[in-house]
């Protein structure tokens, strides 16, 4: 399957995901603060390739694959490279530098669920959002217990995995998945002529 399949692919099933996620936020009342970057600031993210390979192709359209993937080759901090925080001192506020490319991983969290081993569906959201809307978060419990639709995280990444098994259960600390997304979309190009009619689509 070629590169621009699989992103086509990837952004479909991205679509889908923010179209539920709206409705999911409609029906709950659930939000983040606004310039909340407590989940984005967490070193220890990890992230499939695959669900930064729309970003990366769209970095590699735009003539920027490489020196991207310079600044990730001299990165000295974990920081999700896409994070930009407000204060050099605080890296709690902030933003997705590239909101529009944000993994599988930052789509879901906050508005998804996993299951429990009895195979009963619980909100991954944070600490942020169970305090400070506790009276919304413990209605939306309750709604997903009575059958409220929500989004789940192992339904989302099983469907990521039958784009490309490959990159999508190589889980890797985040910026080593963006790093490899980007080597996967130069590598596939090092041999085949830049993708027809697709030049700089910023």
């Amino acid at each position: 399957m070629s590169i621009e399949h699989k992103v086509l692919l990837v952004e479909e099933l991205f679509d889908q995901l923010e179209h539920e996620i709206n409705n999911f936020k409609s029906e709950t009342s659930l939000h983040c603060n606004s310039g909340c970057g407590q989940c984005c600031s967490k070193p220890n993210i990890d992230a499939s390739p695959l669900e930064f390979l729309p970003w990366a192709f769209y970095l590699y359209l735009n003539g920027k694959a490489e020196a991207t993937l310079e600044e990730l080759n001299s990165k000295t901090n974990s920081f999700c490279h896409l994070y930009q925080s407000l204060s050099t001192v605080d890296n709690t506020n902030g933003r997705c530098s590239n909101y529009k490319y944000r993994g599988l991983i930052c789509r879901l969290f906050g508005y998804a669920a996993s299951r429990d081993k009895y195979g009963k569906l619980r909100l991954n959201t944070c600490k942020i959002i169970k305090e400070n809307q506790q009276e919304n978060f413990n209605s939306t419990e309750e709604a997903i217990g009575k059958g409220l639709y929500v989004p789940v995280f192992s339904d989302y990444y099983m469907r990521l995995t039958s784009i490309d098994h490959r990159l999508a259960t190589t889980l890797l600390p985040i910026n080593e998945a963006l790093k490899m997304a980007i080597e996967e979309v130069l590598h596939y190009y090092a041999y085949r002529p830049f993708p027809g009619g697709l030049e700089n689509i910023a």
